[in-house]
């Protein structure tokens, strides 16, 4: 008996081989035969031009919503309120916008829900004459903000806060306007700082001033960006939000690890930005605030809250869990999908250190007094340095933007829980471990008792 195959039955073998070395070294071609799926239509806002919207940006350009089965058109809608507008009339399923409006208007009862935190901290920085170099020189001093009430004075009155300076009394306060009045301002004399945003950080060094502090090295949370759709649309379709998430936190992850393709997409949205503007916006927001894993703040969110309450008394009584809905990045997060992303691209490196603000949870806004030696707020770096070694001879250290004790504890001793080392050397100067200044010199002593 003739056991060879006939030469058509090789044919069809051969041809089914050849799909399976293709299925397995090209997964996609396994589906070229089939129908492929409808890709969903689905408009998303983003509300300002400013680097804190790039995560929409950066999943638009590079067809991460394409990937995850979205045809997506990415609207500008500018100002959170008509964002929120936008929302409930349908007209869009998500919106990339600032935290304020979407708890005004949840405490109305307006159906608005965050799913995801994009910066949750301000990207300000305080920025002073170079004749002050520590916070208590500005008492007596005027500072500036747009308007009493907006997002650059309750940056400017928290910071003056948590440095022991009453707003007002200590430091006069004065509404100027737009930040360009306020550059001509502190050119001409008539106010001595200003809370100014990133990159125009840049322009306010070039006019001769340097950074104070920072609003992340002082510890705030502040839903400044988020990720906002409704509780209606989470019911009807978890799946189109689930994938919309997926799309973001791989545009995110993109973003933080191709520098060079990411400059681009700065430059085609922030039309008219110097490359330094954009390079100081990369690294500043990008690679420092927005998370890998972008979950909303619920410190921040009560934070906020409690700012409300002074107009809106349903506020005082609201907990932070009523504005988020954090199931879908905790479904990411616990399913290893983002841990494997950076896993296999790490982040690029900057032209200073990265830092990040951690996931955070509920907490009290105020902070106990230095005496109490509470744990100071951390901003653990997102990709850590190896530990300096400082066992054997102690060394001077001056703050840079970002740091915190617990960031130089981790830096110098390989762990962050180390900080009453650094703070028990610095009482001179320190009074308080959560409230440290650029330009600030701490004696770091050296680690007696390394790996502890």
């Amino acid at each position: 008996m003739d056991c060879r195959w006939p030469k058509r039955h090789l044919t069809v073998l051969q041809t089914i081989s050849l799909l399976c070395t293709l299925a397995t070294l090209y997964p996609g071609v396994a589906h070229a035969g089939e129908k492929s799926q409808p890709l969903e239509k689905v408009r998303i806002a983003y509300s300002s031009l400013s680097g804190n919207q790039v995560p929409a940006w950066v999943a638009y350009e590079k067809d991460f919503f394409r990937k995850n089965g979205l045809d997506v058109e990415l609207v500008f809608i500018e100002g959170g309120a008509t964002a929120v507008k936008a929302l409930l009339s349908g007209d869009v399923a998500f919106a990339q916008m600032a935290g304020p409006s979407v708890l005004q208007n949840s405490l109305q009862g307006l159906d608005v829900v965050i799913i995801a935190g994009f910066l949750n901290t301000m990207d300000y920085q305080l920025m002073v004459h170079n004749s002050i170099t520590q916070p208590d020189q500005l008492k007596g001093k005027t500072v500036a903000v747009s308007r009493f009430g907006s997002s650059s004075d309750f940056a400017t009155r928290y910071a003056l806060d948590r440095y022991g300076l009453a707003p007002g009394k200590d430091v006069t306060i004065l509404e100027i306007g737009s930040q360009p009045a306020r550059f001509a301002a502190l050119e001409a004399g008539k106010i001595q700082g200003a809370m100014v945003a990133v990159p125009l950080t840049r322009k306010a060094k070039n006019l001769g001033f340097h950074t104070l502090a920072d609003l992340q090295m002082l510890g705030l949370e502040y839903q400044h960006t988020a990720l906002v759709t409704s509780r209606s649309l989470i019911k009807s379709k978890p799946n189109l939000v689930r994938n919309a998430l997926k799309a973001f936190v791989e545009g995110i992850h993109y973003y933080k690890t191709r520098r060079k393709e990411a400059l681009a997409i700065l430059q085609k949205y922030l039309k008219g930005n110097q490359p330094e503007d954009l390079e100081e916006t990369y690294d500043a927001i990008g690679l420092t605030l927005i998370p890998e894993k972008p979950y909303p703040t619920l410190r921040g969110i009560q934070i906020m809250l409690q700012e409300l309450a002074a107009k809106e008394p349903k506020a005082g009584t609201a907990r932070p869990e009523q504005f988020a809905d954090m199931s879908f990045i905790k479904e990411l997060d616990s399913s290893g999908f983002i841990d494997r992303l950076y896993k296999s691209q790490p982040i690029v490196a900057s032209r200073q250190e990265t830092r990040s603000l951690p996931a955070p949870a509920p907490a009290k806004e105020k902070v106990a007094p230095a005496k109490d030696r509470a744990k100071p707020d951390v901003v653990t770096p997102a990709k850590k340095k190896s530990a300096s070694t400082v066992s054997g001879v102690p060394q001077e250290y001056t703050v840079q933007a970002g740091d915190t004790l617990s960031y130089l504890a981790a830096r110098f001793y390989g762990s962050p829980n180390k900080w009453p080392k650094i703070y028990e050397a610095n009482t001179k100067t320190l009074k308080n471990p959560h409230y440290i200044y650029i330009g600030q010199r701490l004696q770091i002593p050296a680690d007696d008792k390394p790996g502890t």
